[in-house]
């Protein structure tokens, strides 16, 4: 079996519902310690964190990743079982094996080829792997940026290895994310009797103005690199359960997905002048921001383009698609930061799945990315 799929398999076998481990980080830190690289592991709360580095010049180049996995859903439903990885007619099956333990996988013995090869490369290597990334991401790689700046280190190109692709590994690179802004809204009203309406008021009735003028909103027109920002309202919630009672609340959750052409704190302020001119009384609270970031240009970008050309044969399409990821924690701090993984056709699905040459093709093009942006010093 090929090195990175049989470190795939050995991640996957380890058992990981976030914000649980498994033992993913130890089986790491061993293969990395024998390569040199010194090991730091930072637990905050229930999350698991580790940082390795290998060597002390920059620029420096970190791989970063995330071990926890989303629960499996029903047993029975898996033609495998989720956490014993199997292979069937050339698929690799398991949980993890898409999101994202088979980049893992692929880092590490990439770092591995190229340091036998490339013993004097100028720069350093780190890995800042956490397991709370599919949870609520608040002591993970957002922490370890925390102590990472307290302790002066300063990261120049970041690999991503969430799973960027569409049809093959490598086809699409994911160069930035949308923001996410979120809101819990609660809307106020009077509660009485739907006989007397003029004795109550009702926050439904209330509140239909306001919601049609959130969701018809052009908030901006995107950019070459970004669509548009767009609302989405995931609940609304009113009534006592009584057929003769006019409610006295309403509340709503939504979300807004956002491009650079905006700022979190502008989207704030024209989401509550709209609720102000419909005169409502109400309560926002905002929720789980996070930052939209691009690369637009510069070295990892670049050598990230041709080492794909070379190792699998085409140009890879430039991409800011999806939700958000841990890339959102290093950007700001003014690396370049790009994603790239394997096909992201099955995350967090039922059987989920990968080609099981895709962590070896990762672990090449990752090799060839390393040789590019540390040559030989």
């Amino acid at each position: 079996m090929d090195p990175a799929l049989q470190l795939a398999c050995d991640f996957i076998a380890r058992p990981s519902v976030t914000p649980e481990d498994g033992g993913c980080q130890a089986l790491l830190a061993e293969r990395l310690q024998k390569l040199g690289f010194s090991i730091q592991l930072l637990p905050f709360g229930k999350v698991s964190n580790l940082w390795a580095r290998l060597g002390t010049q920059s620029p420096l180049l970190v791989f970063v990743g995330h071990t926890d996995v989303v629960p499996t859903g029903p047993l029975d439903s898996w033609s495998s079982p989720p956490f014993h990885p199997s292979i069937r007619d050339g698929v690799l099956y398991g949980r993890g094996a898409a999101d994202m333990k088979s980049s893992i996988a692929a880092f590490t013995v990439a770092s591995e080829n190229f340091i036998k090869t490339q013993t004097n490369f100028s720069g350093s290597i780190a890995f800042l792997i956490t397991s709370d990334e599919e949870g609520p991401a608040t002591d993970g790689t957002c922490r370890v940026m925390d102590w990472l700046a307290a302790s002066g280190e300063q990261i120049d190109y970041c690999i991503v290895g969430e799973p960027s692709s569409n049809l093959a590994t490598g086809d699409v690179l994911k160069v930035g994310r949308r923001g996410s802004l979120g809101g819990e809204l609660l809307i106020h009203g009077k509660q009485g009797h739907v006989a007397y309406p003029l004795l109550a008021e009702n926050p439904i009735h209330r509140f239909t103005a306001a919601l049609q003028d959130l969701i018809t909103t052009v908030w901006d027109e995107g950019d070459a690199a970004f669509p548009q920002t767009t609302l989405q309202f995931s609940n609304l919630q009113s009534g006592t359960g009584a057929g003769n009672v006019i409610p006295g609340e309403l509340s709503a959750s939504f979300n807004l997905r956002y491009s650079t052409a905006v700022t979190a704190d502008e989207l704030e302020q024209r989401v509550t002048a709209i609720l102000d001119q419909h005169q409502l009384r109400y309560t926002l609270q905002w929720i789980r921001p996070a930052q939209p970031f691009l690369t637009r240009k510069g070295a990892l970008l670049a050598a990230s383009q041709a080492a794909i050309t070379e190792c699998m044969g085409f140009v890879p399409k430039m991409s800011t698609s999806g939700g958000t990821s841990d890339g959102r924690f290093v950007a700001p701090t003014g690396a370049e930061v790009i994603e790239l993984g394997p096909v992201n056709a099955t995350i967090h699905q039922i059987n989920e799945n990968i080609p099981a040459t895709a962590p070896d093709e990762l672990a090449t093009i990752y090799q060839r990315i390393l040789e590019k942006v540390l040559p030989p010093g």
